[in-house]
């Protein structure tokens, strides 16, 4: 995430997660039987079991931003937030520097948030049963010597079958369930559209403000 206040930024990057299973195995085995004439037996017919076994693995697909079904992108996406400041009392445009002259009424100044590259595809496929999704803190949103906390980045989806979890501060953050398409809920190909945003929630201190979050999908 990108992160302006005053000269200002700061990169919020996603991890791509995906998880694709084996292919479907198929075994078969079979008994034999013989039988041959006799003086004393008559002929009968001879009986053979062929017994089949089908073994399919369960697989998830998971990925945000690059990287289609059926190929993982391993590109981490980034989503940047620029912070551009409106000094109150005058239309006046603050230019970086020092010793800068601004017509300033004194009023606390106001921050218009500009997003770039944050609205990411984002694509689950699965025959495992019910897909949940979990964000988790990788590193912490900071400056290095300021910190904001990354629940302020929120994530709106363009499907309500395919939820965005919330971003925790640390950790792990709580699950959501992604909607099955088929058989029960058994099997699921949903495809959505994540727009992130930033909440700026409080002022900051100027700087760049780096972070990561990991997502992960999961089945029982």
């Amino acid at each position: 995430m990108t992160h302006r206040i005053g000269p200002l930024a700061g990169t919020f990057s996603g991890l791509l997660a995906t998880a694709v299973g084996m292919a479907p195995v198929g075994a078969t085995h079979a008994a034999s039987s013989t039988v041959g004439p006799s003086a004393s037996v008559p002929l009968t017919t001879g009986a053979v079991n062929l017994d089949f076994t089908i073994a399919i693995d369960k697989f998830i697909f998971f990925r945000i931003g690059d990287g289609a079904w059926p190929t993982p992108g391993g590109t981490t996406s980034t989503v940047s937030f620029v912070l551009t400041p409106s000094i109150p009392g005058a239309p006046t445009t603050p230019v970086a520097g020092n010793n800068t002259p601004v017509n300033w009424s004194g009023a606390a100044p106001t921050f218009s948030v500009t997003p770039s590259g944050n609205a990411l595809p984002v694509e689950v496929r699965s025959n495992a049963g019910q897909v949940t999704l979990r964000a988790a803190a990788t590193a912490p949103l900071t400056s290095g010597a300021n910190t904001i906390p990354l629940s302020e980045i929120t994530i709106a989806s363009s499907d309500s079958n395919l939820p965005a979890p919330p971003i925790p501060n640390s950790g792990t953050g709580t699950t959501v369930n992604v909607v099955g398409t088929s058989f029960a809920n058994l099997v699921t190909q949903r495809t959505a559209t994540w727009t992130f945003s930033y909440a700026n929630l409080a002022s900051r201190t100027a700087g760049t403000y780096t972070g990561q979050v990991t997502f992960t999908a999961s089945s029982p």
